[in-house]
C-alpha cells in the first residue's frame, strides 16, 4: 500500500438508456484521471445505465452480469493505465436486478457491492435489495468499503465497515434537489464518527423530470472536506488522502489529558435496540 493516494471522482451527466455513450465518457474520463496521477476514480451511482427508469421491464436491456461486457472493457482500461475504478451500474443476477456498484482493477473486477437500502425512486423502485452486506475489499490502495446513495442515511453501514478496517468508503450517487443537506452535512459526518475518508460522487443533469444536485465531496477522517464539486457542472474532483491514517482510532490531543478513541470508546451492550425493527420492543 502507497502512502499517499490520489483519488478523482467524475461528477458526469449520464444518458438514460444510452450504455454506450456513458461507457464512452466513463473510459475517456478515466484516462483524464490516470494522467492526473489518480490511483482510484470514482463514477456516480447508474453512471452506465443512467437512474430514472420507470420499470424493470424498461431497465432489463440495459443490465449485466458482473462480471460482464462492460466491466470486462473497464478492466481492460485499468490495466493500460494502472488504475482501478469504481462504477454504478444495474446488475443482473439470474432473474435477479440490482443497483451495484463495481470496484474494477487491473484486469479484473475486485468486488461488488449490491445498494441494501431502496428509496421510493427511480430504477430502487424495482429492484431487489442488496443481499451482499457491507465487505471491505483489500486492495494495493488500502481497504475499500462500497455503499450507494441512500445507503449513507444509514450510519449503522459505514460503522460495519469501518469496524472491518475499511480506510476509505466510497459511495456513488444520485442526489436530487432536496439532497443538498446530505452533501452539506451528513458525509463529513460520516467520515469524523468512523475515523475514515469518505467520498461521495453525485451526478449532475436533468433525466425524466429529476434535477440533480452535483456537490460530490471527498473529506479526511477528521470530517474535513478535503475537495467539492460544483451544483451544476461536469467535472473531477481530486483529493490526496493517507489510507493508513484511518488506522489508528486512537486521538491525543493533549497526552495524558484530552485523548478519544470512537471505538475502543464504543459500549455495545447497549445497542442491541438499533438491530430491531421499528415496534418490535
Amino acid at each position: 500500500m502507497n502512502a499517499k493516494l490520489k483519488i478523482a471522482g467524475m461528477q458526469m451527466n449520464p444518458r438514460v438508456m444510452d450504455k454506450a455513450s456513458n461507457l464512452h465518457t466513463i473510459l475517456q474520463q478515466l484516462e483524464t484521471a490516470a494522467h492526473a496521477g489518480a490511483g482510484l476514480v470514482i463514477f456516480p451511482e447508474c453512471a452506465l445505465t443512467g437512474y430514472c427508469f420507470e420499470s424493470l421491464q424498461e431497465a432489463i436491456p440495459f443490465a449485466e452480469p458482473v462480471p460482464g461486457v462492460s466491466t470486462q472493457k473497464l478492466a481492460t482500461a485499468c490495466q493500460s493505465h494502472q488504475i482501478h475504478a469504481v462504477m454504478g451500474m444495474i446488475e443482473k443476477d439470474g432473474d435477479r436486478y440490482f443497483n451495484t456498484a463495481v470496484l474494477v482493477g487491473p484486469s479484473r473486477v475486485l468486488g461488488k457491492y449490491r445498494k441494501v437500502h431502496l428509496p421510493f425512486l427511480g430504477i430502487d423502485r424495482f429492484v431487489n435489495s442488496g443481499d451482499l452486506g457491507f465487505d471491505v475489499h483489500e486492495t494495493p490502495l488500502g481497504r475499500i468499503g462500497l455503499n450507494i446513495c441512500y445507503d449513507a442515511s444509514f450510519p449503522e453501514s459505514s460503522r460495519i465497515m469501518a469496524l472491518r478496517g475499511a480506510d476509505l468508503v466510497v459511495l456513488p450517487t444520485n442526489w436530487p434537489t432536496g439532497s443538498e443537506e446530505m452533501a452539506e452535512y451528513v458525509i463529513n459526518a460520516r467520515g469524523l464518527e468512523n475515523h475514515i475518508y469518505y467520498t461521495a460522487i453525485n451526478r449532475v443533469g436533468e433525466e425524466r423530470g429529476f434535477r440533480f444536485i452535483g456537490r460530490s465531496r471527498m473529506v479526511d477522517v477528521h470530517g474535513r472536506t478535503l475537495a467539492q464539486g460544483s451544483p451544476d457542472r461536469e467535472e473531477i474532483i481530486y483529493a490526496e488522502i493517507e489510507p493508513s491514517g484511518a488506522r489508528d482510532k486512537h486521538i491525543v490531543r493533549v497526552p495524558g489529558k484530552h485523548e478519544i478513541d470512537r471505538f475502543k470508546d464504543r459500549r455495545p451492550e447497549f445497542y442491541a435496540s438499533i438491530a430491531k425493527r421499528q415496534g418490535t420492543g
